[in-house]
């Protein structure tokens, strides 16, 4: 099954994957809060690596836009998931975030031929199109 407007498709496709890393940004900055009560406690390293990788995930919701927007995401999603090795609570959240990704890659694949590819514009000879 292929999208009658492959373009206008891609588009809104692109916006709920901006969508989708920015509320991944969102959640991992609620993960200091959930560490800074364990014994360990939130050191400087834990921290900046938690804030780095929320302003990563909302700058890269930016990029989307643009061709290798897709494949940024995808490879943030691995950092995103090993979250969970700073606080067990993230393998759960951040698997539920992986497996929304993965779905808008197949909704991507199913309506468009490519999970990554841009569609060509059409050009059936109409100016207005």
């Amino acid at each position: 099954m292929t999208a009658p407007d492959p373009v206008r498709a891609a588009r809104a496709l692109r916006g709920a994957a901006a969508g989708v890393l920015v509320l991944e940004g969102i959640a991992v900055l609620f993960v200091p809060r959930g560490i800074a009560q364990t014994e360990e406690g939130l050191g400087g390293v834990r921290l900046t690596l938690l804030l780095v990788l929320a302003a990563v995930l909302i700058l890269a919701s930016g990029i989307q836009r643009r061709p290798q927007g897709l494949v940024v995401g995808t490879a943030l999603q691995v950092p995103l998931l090993l979250t969970g090795l700073i606080n067990g609570v993230m393998w759960f959240v951040a698997g539920a975030f992986v497996l929304i990704w993965l779905y808008l890659l197949q909704i991507r694949k199913e309506l468009l031929g490519s999970p990554f590819r841009d569609p060509a514009p059409r050009g059936d000879g109409d100016p207005a199109a």
